[in-house]
């Protein structure tokens, strides 16, 4: 694998624009523990605020080959970006959850376009490169995550009532990356004459498939719950609690930026491996601790696993899609999407029956599933 790429004027410009969506990631994720108390619901109902998420992100797999074809990659990032502000600007100012979940809805939806674009756009531009550009670009969006987990959970505990207001902090930096960044030379774009990428993809894409929804399920559910989970072993309170889910982002940070570099030496589906090897084992630690030191070391360590599966595992798919990335990828979006709608909903419902410590031993059964396709199903090289 190329362990060396160009981070010019592209790289930081998509990587800037997931850094802001990962804000919003970061601070809404762990923060369902304060949403929950400020809309008195159970964990089920709250747990439909990541359903709206996985939907969004449904509906963003099926459009962006559409918005692909039609604007261009680069167009479909800055499309991406004004959607997600306009969500977030309605989740802000809207506290009832009759509300809330539509902004989710339309928040997520631009978030899912911007993530699209930044894989496709990088695959296209680094080609063999993008395995390792990839996790690179998402250790810079790492940093965004922590910022918004950081600071929501700070404000929680300072002003518990206006949690929601910080992540408004995501928006004018979006207007002066789009002010700033944006090069209108670049963005010409022609659709393709034979049309958006379509077709049927084979068998071992999906199965792969299968193995990405398992990977980000159990990232998804521990993200979004962890913070429960730590108010429940350690007794800390929801403020707290959600500003110590930090420790998955700073893990995510360094995973992410130097994961690439220490195992360039080995195979896309042997790094895959390791880092699924890593989740769980921070996983278990997480899982059986009583102390807040071990918990927030668990969930550095769960952190580090998860940090380049997202990338790894859509580089995985777009290998068996038969030179056809933006159709891969908007497939990817709907496995995130799946993901994203029906684990944390699962573990929430889950959690309100028999506790929130029993409902969580479905992340290693995902964490199984993830790592058996990926051993027994070999990805294919892809060409620069």
């Amino acid at each position: 694998m190329p362990n060396t790429f160009h981070r010019g004027r592209f790289f930081w410009i998509v990587a800037t624009q997931t850094a802001i969506v990962n804000f919003y990631l970061g601070g809404f994720g762990p923060a369902q523990s304060l949403l929950r108390a400020d809309q008195g619901t159970s964990l089920t109902i709250a747990g439909l605020h990541g359903t709206a998420m996985g939907v969004a992100a449904i509906a963003a797999g099926y459009a962006f080959p559409h918005f692909a074809h039609r604007f261009g990659r680069t167009r479909s990032g800055w499309i991406g970006l004004s959607i997600f502000s306009t969500g977030l600007i309605i989740f802000v100012i809207s506290p009832p959850i009759f509300l809330t979940l539509p902004a989710t809805f339309i928040t997520g939806f631009g978030t899912s376009i911007v993530i699209n674009a930044m894989l496709a756009s990088m695959n296209h531009h680094y080609g063999k490169a993008a395995e390792f550009a990839i996790p690179k670009a998402n250790g810079v969006s790492s940093v965004g995550f922590v910022l918004g987990t950081g600071l929501i959970g700070t404000i929680a505990i300072i002003f518990p009532s206006l949690w929601r207001v910080g992540l408004l902090l995501a928006i004018p930096v979006a207007i002066a990356v789009f002010v700033l960044g944006r090069d209108k030379e670049s963005e010409d774009h022609v659709p393709d004459a034979v049309g958006r990428q379509s077709g049927k993809l084979s068998g071992v894409f999906w199965i792969s498939w299968i193995g990405f929804v398992a990977c980000i399920s159990s990232e998804f559910a521990v993200s979004f719950w962890a913070a429960a989970l730590l108010k429940d072993r350690v007794g800390s309170n929801a403020a707290i609690s959600t500003a110590a889910v930090a420790a998955i982002g700073f893990g995510m940070i360094l995973g992410r930026w130097y994961g690439p570099n220490i195992l360039r030496r080995l195979t896309l589906d042997g790094q895959l491996l390791v880092a699924i090897s890593i989740q769980f084992l921070g996983f278990v630690a997480f899982w059986f601790s009583h102390s807040m030191t071990i918990s927030l070391i668990s969930l550095f360590t769960i952190g580090l696993g998860v940090s380049t599966q997202f990338a790894l595992a859509a580089i995985r798919l777009i290998s068996f899609s038969d030179g056809r990335p933006d159709l891969a990828i908007g497939r990817t979006s709907f496995a995130a999407g799946v993901a994203i709608a029906v684990a944390p909903f699962l573990l929430g419902v889950l959690g309100d029956s028999f506790g929130i410590s029993r409902a969580y031993i479905m992340v290693p059964v995902l964490i199984a599933i993830s790592f058996v396709i990926v051993k027994f199903i070999p990805s294919n090289p892809v060409q620069a």
